[in-house]
């Protein structure tokens, strides 16, 4: 299965999963008493939207490149990880100014058995979040590690709800704002992870010098072609799924032009052999004299 694949079908997964979690929130937020609950509803509405977004970023990022776009259409990824950072941004407003609200409303105390009804759903969206950033790391999708910490999100804010309720049917009369404190902190966090998903997404736009891992193996695998002395520059930018390189590669002076030339091929064929994630390569060579 190809990496597009693997990435549409995790991004399918999310929308199921935060279609029917938005609908069951919201039912057992309004029957529950909760609004915890029904700030939890909210973000997984606006998750659906965000992994809409994803899946169309996804197919759009994997277009073959054209004469407009020799390098592919790899850089619309970060551009979609900004506008799902927006929806959670967004979510995470609504989430505040309602809590806001609610702290100073008289309502009646939570429902005991939304406790077990979020227990259930912490679980599910722990699962859900390693299942997807699994996905992410495997075809380096930074659209889809921002859907993956759109789970994570919202397992955190089913914690805090977890724990306003539980304040509130403990302490009893007098309490019930706890349920919407625990929503406040529920915004707050996602205000905060919005920025640790768009911090890399920035990196990526902006050709950022992240990928020393990368580097080393490309350094390795230039080692081990016959006729190539070492290396020297080794630039990494990220479109999409692809890293594009530029590399440096030493060759002996004495060669003729189309020896390095052929050399740089060869080199350029393992690196795409031994590392198929990388989309563009250019190889530069750098002759050395010090042997003749």
């Amino acid at each position: 299965m190809s990496n597009q694949q693997t990435a549409i079908q995790a991004t399918y997964f999310s929308i199921l999963s935060n279609a029917g979690l938005a609908l069951l929130k919201g039912v057992a937020g309004y029957f529950g008493n909760s609004y915890a609950l029904i700030a939890d509803a909210i973000e997984s509405t606006t998750d659906i939207f965000a992994s809409f977004l994803v899946l169309f970023g996804i197919h759009y990022t994997n277009k073959p490149a054209d004469e407009n776009h020799p390098y592919g259409h790899g850089r619309a990824e970060p551009l979609i990880t900004f506008l799902v950072v927006g929806f959670l941004i967004t979510s995470a407003t609504i989430i505040a100014y309602e809590s806001i609200l609610n702290i100073g409303t008289p309502h009646a105390l939570p429902k005991t058995w939304t406790l077990f009804f979020l227990g259930a759903i912490i679980l599910w969206k722990e699962y859900s979040f390693r299942k997807v950033m699994q996905r992410a790391k495997q075809t380096n999708s930074s659209a889809l590690k921002a859907d993956a910490w759109h789970h994570r999100s919202d397992a955190i804010t089913s914690v805090a709800a977890f724990v306003g309720i539980s304040v509130a049917l403990l302490l009893g009369k007098g309490y019930e704002s706890a349920d919407d404190w625990a929503a406040l902190f529920a915004a707050g966090f996602i205000f905060y992870n919005s920025y640790l998903i768009f911090r890399p997404a920035l990196g990526e736009i902006m050709d950022e010098h992240v990928y020393d891992d990368l580097i080393v193996q490309i350094r390795e695998v230039a080692q081990n072609v016959p006729g190539i002395v070492g290396t020297e520059k080794c630039f990494i930018r990220k479109a999409g799924m692809k890293f594009h390189v530029d590399l440096h590669a030493v060759v002996d002076g004495n060669l003729r032009v189309k020896e390095g030339h052929d050399l740089a091929h060869n080199l350029k064929d393992a690196l795409r052999n031994e590392l198929p994630n990388l989309g563009h390569v250019l190889i530069h060579v750098e002759p050395n004299f010090e042997s003749l």
